[in-house]
């Protein structure tokens, strides 16, 4: 047996391992030709329940096993059809109808109708999880979804509350909450009434390119092609994802020939694939921002003293010169460059003095700050060098690692007391992050308002959420954007958030592989058109 025999045999294991569910080993072999073998660190995933799913890694599956009315085309980022072949407002402009494509079936064979489509959207809206508020923004409920919601024939109509400016619409319902599932599928996997939930979280019941094989969470997930898509079938007909965290690993593997995409290479692993024939590394931006925020449970926070030292007290562009290398940019408000209204001064940086300054000024003794981190190797650079200028400023700086799950269970229940966390568009509207950034309609721990991150943080905005709403409402784009520059600048000089970056992807690659398309600003990669 040669040395590659072996490696392909080896692989073959591995992924039979996690079709049969059983945990894989570690793979070392070239990939088989029907099968794209991806390494990425996907302990972020919570479930992949479309209508719960809010996650970047969770959100890449839905992608590419569900189907929406609209969708954006991974290749121009244009929307286009999806299930729905034509849709309308009326001139009350809150009614819209959406005529269903005829002849498309769901991955089980049961055909997609409207009355599918208004299941799905009730659905998440009833079984109210994480995402579900996205949703939510136009009114509905569950004591009214069924109402606003109607399907006759092969047309959906819904109602919203507000005339909001159609294409907000439109680019929400491009979003992972908006997937439509076989609702004869699901409703046979309810238990204790949440409408398939439980199964949902490690099955699939869509429309899209794949089916969910397997599913093991911090190991891996199988995707196999659903060979009746309406798009046509996959290039590729299995996607074999493996949770490998440690970018060196991902290097290794990458440069044996085990996998064919490396998701999260640091830039000295990208510096060492340099001259090497067989690889190649694809550059791309996307809408995903990283930033610091605290919990104003903590009186400390709401110091605005405090927080001003805070914000002179890290080492933005030393961070990109040094170990980001690239893969990330400075920024410093919360909308990403590129979006409407997107800001692209940056007022801070670097001043270790003024920072001293700003602390004695601010009254606040001995200054400690527990800063929750997830373990992978970009996060604990950030948070080290943060540690590091902090501890110069007079600030110490306790580091809490944990796993990505775990560290957004403390977030969202309000236990954290700082963290280091990165956030992604959910649709290309400034709305997406205006909305999470700046409102919080309630600030009660009862709210549970889990989705907005000044919720998480126990943030109160005072005026800056009715300034976000009003933005969402104005049909002038072009007051629509100075609203939005002024909410962002009042947000960055008051808020607990510290915006650092805005990332830039550098994927590797065998040579050969094609059309990976990491989802730009809307961070869902798109695995259908690959070929290799």
């Amino acid at each position: 047996m040669t040395f590659e025999a072996r490696l392909r045999r080896a692989g073959a294991v591995g992924l039979a391992a996690l079709l049969l569910g059983t945990a894989p080993v570690a793979l070392m072999a070239a990939t088989p030709a029907d099968t794209l073998v991806i390494a990425d660190a996907i302990d972020d995933i919570v479930s992949l329940d479309p209508h719960e799913a809010y996650e970047f890694s969770g959100l890449d599956v839905v992608n590419n096993t569900y189907d929406g009315l609209i969708e954006l085309d991974p290749v121009s980022k244009e929307l286009v059809p999806g299930l729905a072949e034509s849709w309308s407002v009326a001139d009350d402009g809150v009614t819209y109808s959406f005529k269903m494509k005829p002849g498309i079936t769901f991955a089980s064979g049961n055909p997609v109708t409207a009355a599918d489509a208004a299941f799905s959207l009730q659905r998440a809206v009833k079984i109210n999880k994480t995402p579900a508020f996205i949703l939510n923004q136009f009114g509905w409920s569950a004591e009214n979804v069924d109402q606003m919601i109607t399907a006759d024939g092969d047309t959906l109509t819904f109602k919203v509350d507000k005339a909001y400016a159609p294409t907000f619409v439109y680019n929400i319902l491009t979003a992972g909450v908006a997937s439509i599932v076989d609702q004869k599928t699901v409703m046979e996997h309810d238990a204790n009434g949440d409408m398939g939930n439980e199964w949902l979280k490690s099955n699939s019941a869509g429309s899209g390119a794949y089916v969910l094989k397997s599913f093991k969470p911090n190991e891996g997930y199988v995707l196999e092609a659903n060979p009746t898509h309406w798009r046509g079938p996959a290039k590729i007909s299995k996607v074999f994802m493996q949770h490998i965290p440690e970018a060196a690993t991902q290097r290794l593997q990458l440069e044996k020939g085990d996998i064919d995409i490396a998701r999260e290479l640091t830039p000295t692993d990208i510096e060492g694939l340099a001259g090497n024939a067989a690889v190649k590394v694809q550059p791309d931006v996307g809408g995903q921002i990283f930033y610091l925020s605290f919990n104003q449970k903590n009186e400390m926070y709401k110091n605005q003293k405090f927080l001003d030292a805070m914000r002179y007290a890290i080492d933005y562009q030393g961070m990109v010169d040094t170990f980001l290398k690239g893969t990330e940019v400075v920024h410093q408000s919360f909308l990403p460059i590129g979006y409407l209204g997107a800001l692209e001064d940056n007022p801070y940086s670097l001043d270790i003095e003024k920072a001293k300054a700003l602390v004695a000024e601010s009254g606040v003794q001995n200054p400690k700050v527990v800063l929750d981190v997830r373990n992978a190797s970009d996060r604990m650079d950030m948070a080290q060098s943060i540690q590091n200028t902090f501890g110069q400023a007079g600030i110490t700086v306790e580091l809490n690692v944990g796993e990505g799950a775990e560290q957004l269970k403390r977030y969202r229940a309000r236990q954290h007391d700082a963290t280091l966390q990165s956030w992604g568009p959910d649709y290309p509207d400034p709305n997406t992050n205006s909305s999470t950034f700046a409102e919080n309609p309630d600030n009660s721990d009862e709210a549970q308002n889990t989705g907005y991150l000044a919720w998480r943080n126990a943030y109160d905005p005072g005026e800056l959420t009715a300034m976000s709403q009003a933005a969402v409402m104005e049909m002038d784009a072009g007051k629509r954007k100075a609203m939005y520059e002024e909410l962002q600048k009042k947000h960055r000089e008051t808020s607990p958030f510290i915006v650092m970056f805005q990332i830039g992807y550098q994927t590797g690659m065998q040579a050969n592989v094609e059309n990976f398309y990491t989802g730009g600003a809307i961070d869902s990669a798109a695995y259908w058109l690959v070929t290799k």
